[in-house]
């Protein structure tokens, strides 16, 4: 379903990851459930204590103070850009509630271009002509959002692009959002170098992740940001607590205990994270092989649990079809798989285009039953429910040919 909303647009939700709630933070989710006060604005000291534990186990070092939590990723987006002022930049295409963010507060956003190995980083040099052109049309670029381990192209930027990205936008005098939900989610770690932008600029970049990319299930809203530890780091976490003050952004006094234990990454989480990894990267392999076996183009999936795909070259047999734009390409296949196909957003690109963010969520199974044991299998590809998954998808794009 699409709908607009005066100058937002949105699409459906984001998709489910289809594996069930860990029985051990259902628990402690459970043991709280008496508490009737909310967090206090920003997050408790020790769900904050536990994110700066999170990221300062990445390499990311800081106070607590410099945390602030909010309950989803999207009041949490929308506080920081309304906190900077000035114009916003990111790339194409980019997740399909981030120009929304930009849009409901009035603030001209521009979309740059991205190389041609990854999505999720702006290309360097299209970045400063972005900004060159921007300013010579009287407009103020400030922000910089970006993402190395990127929704919605399910790619990991490679070290050297987010550094030439960041070197740029930094000597623009650019301050950098660095969304990382998705860093816990590669499918490959051991081959795959992820790159925090937080780490060769500190001092200007601010980085937010969602719990629901790898900690917790989608359902549970919860959003950290790290705020650099400077002078302007700490007017910036401020002015950001000041809009969620307005939003009424509070977190829900149950869900912080279990937030925090999440964070705090016992060994049961660890195994939980690398299984689901690991099972979305073999299946997104799978779906990738079917879309380009059908002439489609997409990137091998590096992290994540989708594929994004462009389906540009199908474009006359899906014409004679009758799918002409991204969100009937999602009905078209929504209505052949007998599910819903997660993402058909534009995500920022442009009228009429073909490319679709197919989730790798319900291929999983169709009983919490089925899920667990896709989860814990040694080949899950071989079990006879992913198998049947996988070729109903297979039979919707055989029809593409």
């Amino acid at each position: 379903m699409h709908e607009d909303h005066g100058p937002v647009r949105y699409g459906p939700p984001a998709p489910d990851p289809g594996l069930p709630v860990l029985p051990e933070l259902a628990a402690v989710l459970a043991a709280a459930a008496d508490r009737t006060r909310a967090q206090p604005l920003g997050g408790g000291r020790t769900l904050c204590e536990a994110a700066w534990g999170y990221w300062d186990r990445r390499g990311l070092h800081g106070p607590p103070e410099n945390i602030v939590a909010a309950p989803g990723d999207q009041p949490l987006l929308l506080a920081l850009i309304a906190a900077h002022g000035g114009d916003v930049l990111m790339p194409r295409p980019c997740p399909a509630t981030w120009m929304p963010q930009a849009r409901l507060l009035g603030r001209p956003a521009y979309q740059v271009p991205t190389p041609a190995e990854c999505g999720g980083v702006p290309d360097r040099y299209a970045l400063l002509e972005t900004v060159r052109r921007v300013r010579a049309e009287g407009g103020r670029p400030k922000l910089l959002v970006l993402s190395a381990a990127d929704d919605p192209t399910a790619t990991v930027a490679p070290p050297e692009l987010v550094r030439e990205a960041c070197e740029a936008a930094v000597g623009e005098g650019l301050h950098i959002i660095s969304d990382e939900t998705w860093r816990d989610t590669v499918h490959r770690p051991r081959d795959t170098v992820l790159l925090s932008p937080a780490e060769m600029c500190p001092d200007d970049v601010t980085v937010i992740s969602d719990l629901s990319g790898a900690l917790t299930p989608a359902a549970w809203p919860l959003a950290v940001a790290r705020f650099p530890g400077t002078g302007r780091g700490a007017v910036l976490r401020a002015r950001t607590l000041d809009v969620l003050t307005a939003l009424g952004a509070l977190v829900a006094g149950p869900l912080a205990p279990a937030a925090a234990h999440a964070l705090g990454e016992p060994e049961a989480v660890r195994e939980r994270v690398r299984q689901a990894a690991r099972l979305h990267g073999q299946v997104a392999a799978a779906v990738h092989r079917t879309v380009l076996g059908v002439g489609a183009l997409a990137r091998p999936p590096q992290a994540g649990r989708h594929l994004y795909a462009d389906l540009g070259p199908l474009r006359v047999r899906l014409a004679a079809l009758g799918v002409t734009d991204s969100m009937e390409l999602e009905e078209y296949l929504t209505d052949r798989l007998g599910a819903p196909t997660p993402g058909g957003h534009r995500f920022g690109d442009e009228l009429g285009a073909l490319r679709v963010r197919l989730s790798t969520g319900p291929l999983l199974g169709a009983t919490p039953e089925e899920r667990r044991e896709s989860l814990t299998a040694a080949e899950p590809l071989e079990l006879p429910h992913v198998e049947r998954a996988l070729s109903r998808f297979a039979a919707a794009f055989d029809e593409l040919r």
